[in-house]
Formats: structure tokens, sequence, C-alpha cells
């Protein structure tokens, strides 16, 4: 498989057998994460709290990045965690939000867990990918940024406009580390939809125009986060979360994670429900759930 001509004659093929635009959907993981069970699975705890004064910690999860073959190219949404977080000891700040970061979150990424390792795996270069959407602006979505420098990166613009504010390293967003040199960022608002298989969601983001890639607003875990709906004749229609949740069971369940904003969350997180009741087996894939690659393994069956 050669990796500038491989995916668009694939996606061309898979194309024109499922007559739709997207081809085969897959997920690499960029290494683990490990973080404390407050966060994962929600508490009435003050954030600060338990992030400084919890002492468990999850079993090591995934830190996925999902790849779309588009008959436009190859789309990925988020770009994992970048290696250099547990090689460069300047890669965090320093002083308190330093503490903060290394209070969030334990990494394992081995040397073949980086973006372009993992791309390579599935028989990609950096210059196939067309498109990386980022569900949102942490650490563990955007470490693959510097590895795509001809690549366009999508986000919301209210996602963008928290890069902006005061201090943004408190928040979870390592400036210098999103707002690169030659970035080709796309920031995007959502538009008026009436499709009632979109509904209660009223604004959208069409990522190619073909209905095939659907954004949805999803804020809550971050102001400006995002989802992707990706819908393929003849097969069951996928929903791409970030980290609304962490695992598609919790959010069945109406428990919402630690981090981010109470409300926002539960509303999005119901708004996610009634989505799931008019589009019959949409499968929830989140950045860190552990089953996300078999069920979308069984997904594109």
């Amino acid at each position: 498989m050669t990796a500038s001509a491989t995916p668009t004659t694939t996606a061309g093929s898979r194309t024109e057998k499922n007559r739709g635009p997207v081809g085969d959907v897959s997920v690499v993981s960029t290494g683990t994460v490990q973080i404390h069970p407050q966060q994962r699975n929600g508490t009435r705890l003050p954030l600060f709290v338990w992030l400084m004064g919890s002492r468990s910690w999850t079993p090591p999860l995934s830190i996925n990045v999902y790849l779309i073959e588009h008959a436009s190219g190859l789309v990925l949404f988020d770009t994992g965690q970048d290696r250099a977080s547990v090689t460069d000891p300047d890669y965090f700040p320093g002083g308190f939000a330093g503490l903060l970061y290394s209070r969030l979150a334990r990494f394992k990424i081995g040397p073949n867990d980086s973006l372009t390792a993992k791309l390579a795996s599935a028989g990609y270069a950096a210059s196939d990918v067309r498109l990386a959407i980022l569900s949102h602006l942490h650490q563990d979505h955007i470490g693959g940024i510097p590895y795509l420098p001809k690549t366009e990166l999508m986000v919301a613009d209210a996602e963008w406009q928290e890069v902006g504010k005061a201090r943004p390293e408190l928040r979870g967003l390592l400036r210098r580390h999103i707002d690169l040199p030659g970035a080709r960022y796309r920031k995007i608002k959502f538009t008026p939809t009436d499709d009632p298989a979109l509904a209660p969601f009223t604004g959208t983001y069409d990522v190619m125009g073909d209905g095939s890639l659907v954004l949805l607003p999803t804020p809550g875990h971050t102001p400006g986060s995002m989802s992707l709906l990706v819908r393929r004749p003849g097969k069951v229609p996928l929903l791409l979360v970030g980290d609304l949740t962490y695992e598609s069971g919790l959010l069945e369940a109406g428990r919402i994670p630690g981090v981010g904003d109470k409300a926002g969350l539960h509303r999005t997180s119901e708004m996610v429900r009634q989505l799931e009741e008019r589009n019959p087996g949409l499968v929830i894939l989140p950045a860190h759930d552990p089953g996300a690659a078999e069920r979308l393994h069984s997904a594109n069956a």
C-alpha cells in the first residue's frame, strides 16, 4: 500500500461500492492515558478538591484518533497526544499550571504511538490527510498538529475564542502547541438546519457539503466542543463525540464527566440521546472509550 496514492484509490472504490462518499472508518490510538475516576465517572465534588486529593487512577484508556476515508480525501477526527509531552521536559508550563497538568493525567506514549507512526501503520503519510477536525483543543486532541503542516485544521469558532483569552493554560489549552506558525485553521460557525434527522440540534456544519460528515455543537466539556455525525448508505450512522463522555454506557446512564460545565454537559448529553432515538442504531464513539474500537468494527461489518 503506497501512502500517497492508495487513500484516494481506496476511498474511490469503496465509495462506488457503497454508493456514498464515505469509505472505511477506522481508529488508531496514540498511546494511553490514566485519569482520576472522578473525571471519568463524574462527581459532586468541586474539580479542584478531587483533582488535588484523589489518589486513584483509572486503568489505561486509549487516546483515539478516527480515520475517515472520504471521496475528497482522508479526514481525521482529533489528532491524539504528542509523544513530546512525555519526552520534552518543557512541553508543559511550569508553576501552578504545571502542577495541575501533572495531577490531571498520566500518559504512556511509546515511539510507535505517534500520529505519524500510526498513520503509517494504516498505510498513510501525514501528507495524505486533507482535513483534521478537532473536537476541542485539549492536549490529547491536538498533539498531531505539528506533524500535519499541509492539513487544514477545523475547529469551532467558540473553541478558538477560548485560546485568545487570558491564561488559557489554566483551562487546559496549551496555546503554544495550538497556535503554531503556519497552521491552517478553519474556524467554523454552525448554521441553522431543519433536518428532522438531526433534531434536536438546530445548528450544524456540513463538512464536505454532501451530508455525509455533519458537525454538531456539543458544548459542556469545553465551550466549543463539537461532535461529528458520519452517515453512510446501508450502514448504521456513527457519532464521534470527543470527551462529551468517556464511555458510551455512561452517557446512556445519564452520567457526565467531572471536567466541564455540568449544566452544559447534562443538556448536551440529553440532546445526543434524543438524536440517538431519531437515528436507530447510532453508534457513539468517544475519544477514550476502551470499547470504541470493537463497536466500530461491528458497525463496519
